[in-house]
C-alpha cells in the first residue's frame, strides 16, 4: 500500500472494529503490501484493509467462511463480529481471528502436504465463479507488453520472461489433465502454524487450474508428500509460477518490499533452467 495511505486505512480499521463495539487503542502493522493487514489491540483482532477499486474482499470472505464450515484447514472470521465486508473511507475492511504464531520453525513437508490436500478435498467441493489461471499467465503478458506499466524491465529480460510464458503456458494448457478450484497461492507466508494446526489463509488469490499449480507455490519437498502428482506438470507449472511472479516485481505498482532485488534474482534463475534443458521452452 501506498505509504500515503496508510495512516488512513489504519485509522479506517480502527473506526470500524471500534464502531463495532470492539476495543481498540492501539493496531500493530504486520504486513504492508497490495493491502494492509493489521493486529488491533486490546481485542486482539486482525484487521486487512484495501483500496476499495483494488479489493475482491467479499469473495474472499465467503469461500473462507464455507471452506471452514467444512472442517478446511483455514483461518476463522472474526467471531464476535457479523461476518462480512466492512466499507470505510475508500477502504474495505474485513476482521478475522488473530492467531498467535507458534515458536518459528519450519513447516514438516509431510504436514504441509497434508494440509494442502485436505483444502484441495474442501475445494473440489465448492462452486464458485473464478478466473482460471491462465489468465493470470495472460495478465502477465499484458503487463511485459506495456512498457509503461514494466519501465525498469530490460529488454532482453522481457524476452525471456514473454517467451517463457507463451511457451510453457501452451504446453500446459494442451494437456487435459483434471482441474479444480484452487488456492491460487499457497506459498509458506500464506500458512499459519498455530495451536489449532497449520491453516491457510489469503484466498483472494483463487482460481481454477491442476493441483500441481498450486504445489508450484509450495517448497519442492511438499509435493513428494502429495499423492498423484504429474511430476513433469509440476516441473512445468514451477516455471510458469517463477515467470508470473517474476513479471509482478518489475510492474511499477509492486510494493512488495525487497521486489526488484527478487524479480532479478528470479530472473537468473529462469536462466538457469533454460539453460540446463529442463524444459523445452523455446517454442
Amino acid at each position: 500500500m501506498q505509504a500515503s495511505e496508510v495512516s488512513r486505512a489504519t485509522a479506517a480499521a480502527k473506526s470500524i472494529a471500534s464502531s463495532l463495539d470492539l476495543t481498540v487503542n492501539d493496531a500493530i502493522i504486520l504486513n504492508d503490501s497490495n493491502k494492509l493487514t493489521l493486529r488491533l489491540l486490546p481485542c486482539d483482532v486482525l484487521a486487512r484493509v484495501a483500496p476499495v477499486e483494488q479489493q475482491i474482499a467479499q469473495f474472499e470472505v465467503d469461500v473462507a467462511q464455507r471452506l471452514g464450515e467444512s472442517g478446511c484447514p483455514v483461518a476463522a472470521l472474526e467471531p464476535r463480529v457479523e461476518r462480512r465486508v466492512h466499507e470505510r473511507d475508500g477502504f474495505v475492511i474485513t476482521l478475522w481471528t488473530y492467531y498467535k504464531p507458534m515458536a518459528p520453525h519450519e513447516v514438516p513437508p509431510a504436514d504441509f502436504a497434508h494440509a494442502l490436500v485436505q483444502l484441495h478435498a474442501g475445494m473440489r467441493k465448492l462452486d464458485v465463479p473464478t478466473p482460471h489461471f491462465m489468465d493470470r499467465v495472460e495478465q502477465a503478458q499484458q503487463f511485459l507488453a506495456n512498457r509503461e506499466r514494466t519501465p525498469e524491465l530490460a529488454d532482453a529480460d522481457r524476452e525471456l520472461l514473454s517467451d517463457t510464458l507463451r511457451s510453457l503456458g501452451r504446453v500446459i494448457g494442451e494437456r487435459s489433465g483434471p482441474e479444480q478450484l484452487l488456492h491460487g497461492e499457497p506459498h509458506p507466508g500464506n500458512l499459519l502454524t498455530t495451536k489449532n494446526g497449520l491453516l491457510f489463509i489469503d484466498f483472494e488469490t483463487c482460481c481454477r487450474g491442476p493441483v500441481e499449480f498450486d504445489l508450484a507455490h509450495a517448497p519442492e519437498e511438499v509435493s513428494e508428500h502429495y499423492p498423484g502428482v504429474d511430476q513433469d506438470l509440476l516441473r512445468e507449472c514451477r516455471i510458469l509460477v517463477l515467470a508470473i511472479i517474476t513479471t509482478w516485481r518489475w510492474d511499477r505498482d509492486d510494493q512488495l518490499p525487497n521486489g526488484r532485488q527478487l524479480g532479478a534474482e528470479w530472473l537468473s534463475q529462469i536462466r538457469a533452467a533454460r539453460d540446463r534443458n529442463d524444459l523445452d521452452i523455446h517454442g
